[in-house]
């Protein structure tokens, strides 16, 4: 049984995963969006609230921070970083002779 191309490249090829840079900023953002949030819910007062024209700053930053890490998280989930197995090799593919 013979082999396709496709095999043979998978074979060659991987995913960069969790050392996707996508990943380590949509975490970071992520935790501090967590802290932001929890931040909002327990640690209002009244004259915090005042100072931003009634609205919870910290819970609406957060919100959005948590957004935003689920919006790099997805990115890096659905469009993965494909690295070489030989990065140290000739490229597959590009224009010869340079």
């Amino acid at each position: 049984m013979a082999s396709s191309g496709s095999d043979s490249q998978k074979k060659t090829t991987r995913k960069a995963g969790a050392f996707d840079i996508r990943v380590f900023i949509g975490s970071l953002i992520g935790i501090y969006g967590v802290v932001l949030v929890l931040v909002g819910i327990f640690d209002k007062d009244d004259a915090q609230l005042a100072k931003s024209d009634d609205l919870n700053i910290n819970l609406l930053a957060g919100i959005g921070m948590v957004i935003v890490a689920a919006g790099f998280i997805t990115w890096a989930r659905l469009r993965p970083v494909i690295v070489p197995a030989d990065p140290d090799g000739p490229p597959s593919a590009g224009p010869h002779g340079h």
